[in-house]
């Protein structure tokens, strides 16, 4: 393997991110014959639809206080478009849905295939696209709330998707590994390291998302190779640890269909992740899961789903009882994919340690569901009530212009969300009732 700096992404490396500014160029694995589209995750799950516009929920604060109303009734808000970004599917107006106070904006356009994001230690905001293969920054120097421009840190690569920074490098899962792009005071040095080499390729579910937990290590999430089948690869439909060099591999939990999103509670510690349940048995079963993960336990797939309802061809003759039931359901096909606690300042108090969800949204429902982002309200460290929308709009009629993917919150404690096939990332902000 080799690494090439990029010399025509040179002077915006060196503007942005420091002198020392270049861009990886990992040779990719060779064999990508008959690697599947990246355009869909192939992802979507009885439970009532997660909230309406105008509903609302009695949530309890943060702290163990009292409660208080959040979300709250939606209104209208207008997309808040930038002039040089007003294209695409933004040369239009756009209005959404968020709680009173709350405002929406472009952040960055132009993305393509926008998936995971990470905030770097310097503040800056990092994007994985995998359909150009490459992982871009997204740095906002003069703080007025729009991605000064997009730079190029690392290309070549494998369809690159989760993203996650430990002890100053950036990590990045590919379809088959990850690798440890090597950074020194925020600023790439053009070297890169594989940490993990041989993930499970291929199959119905591409994406790799990746997350460090509070003991150091690296968890793994690769999801299953096919709608409900047995696994040959006991790291697909799993989320698997490692040593942050890639050694000491161990499987973490398993009979997980597709945990595309992982995060890690800010005071208790635990995982969490997102559960896309399988297809063809209607609209609205299985439901869609949150899990709390535990070391060792069986979530289910493909013997059972949701609430531990045997599968019709796998469940016969398998005690689902053994499994793990969900924290959290949710309407079938809604696609819920990258999720995080709310931990910044910016918003009010009651929404400190909530948690938001993006959901993608339904590619095999009758009558599309999802693309929107709600709250799932926690207390004491546990869900607290049923999911409220939070963000809607994306969904016009029976066409959706935009596909929520990620949740990220920044160093502004604004929230950033992803969208692929708008191919933009949209900042989040409190600006008062």
């Amino acid at each position: 393997m080799r690494v090439r700096a990029a010399a025509v992404l040179a002077a915006a490396m060196l503007l942005f991110l420091g002198p020392a500014g270049c861009s990886f160029r990992p040779t990719p694995p060779e064999d990508r014959a008959g690697a599947e589209s990246p355009a869909g995750d192939r992802e979507e799950p009885p439970a009532p639809d997660a909230g309406t516009p105008g509903g609302s929920a009695a949530i309890p604060g943060a702290g163990g206080g009292g409660a208080a109303a959040v979300p709250g009734p939606l209104v209208p808000v207008e997309l808040e478009v930038p002039s040089a970004l007003a294209e695409g599917p933004f040369a239009e107006p756009r209005r959404l849905y968020l709680p009173a106070g709350f405002r929406i904006q472009v952040f960055a356009a132009g993305l393509g295939q926008a998936r995971f994001m990470a905030v770097g230690p310097g503040g800056d905001l990092y994007l994985s696209i995998p359909r150009e293969d490459r992982v871009v920054a997204l740095p906002d120097r003069d703080g007025d709330g729009v991605a000064d421009r997009v730079v190029t840190v690392a290309e070549g690569l494998d369809r690159p998707h989760g993203l996650a920074w430990h002890q100053g490098d950036l990590y990045v899962a590919e379809n088959s590994r990850v690798i440890r792009l090597e950074f020194r005071d925020s600023v790439p040095t053009g070297r890169y390291q594989v940490v993990v080499p041989n993930l499970p390729r291929g199959g119905g579910h591409w994406t790799r998302t990746i997350a460090f937990g509070p003991d150091g290590k690296l968890y793994v999430s690769a999801g299953s190779s096919c709608n409900v089948c047995l696994e040959d690869d006991p790291r697909r439909a799993a989320i698997t640890r490692y040593n942050p060099d890639g050694t000491g591999e161990e499987i973490y939990a398993t009979g997980l269909r597709n945990a595309v999103g992982l995060a890690f509670h800010p005071e208790t510690g635990e995982l969490w992740a997102t559960e896309n349940g399988r297809d063809l048995l209607g609209d609205d079963f299985p439901p869609e899961e949150i899990n709390r993960i535990e070391p060792g336990r069986h979530y289910g797939w493909p013997y059972c789903h949701g609430d531990r309802v045997p599968d019709p061809e796998f469940g016969q003759g398998f005690d689902c009882s053994a499994t793990e039931s969900p924290a959290v359901m949710m309407q079938a096909h809604s696609a819920p994919l990258g999720l995080t606690f709310y931990t910044g300042d910016a918003f009010p108090d009651a929404y400190r340690g909530q948690l938001f969800v993006a959901f993608h949204g339904s590619w095999n429902r009758s009558v599309p569901t999802g693309y929107k982002v709600v709250l799932v309200p926690f207390r004491d460290g546990r869900p607290a009530g049923s999911p409220v929308d939070f963000l809607t709009g994306f969904l016009v009629g029976d066409r959706a212009w935009g596909r929520p993917v990620d949740l990220v919150v920044g160093r502004d404690g604004a929230l950033y969300l992803s969208d692929d096939r708008a191919g933009a990332v949209y900042r989040i902000r409190y600006a008062g009732e």
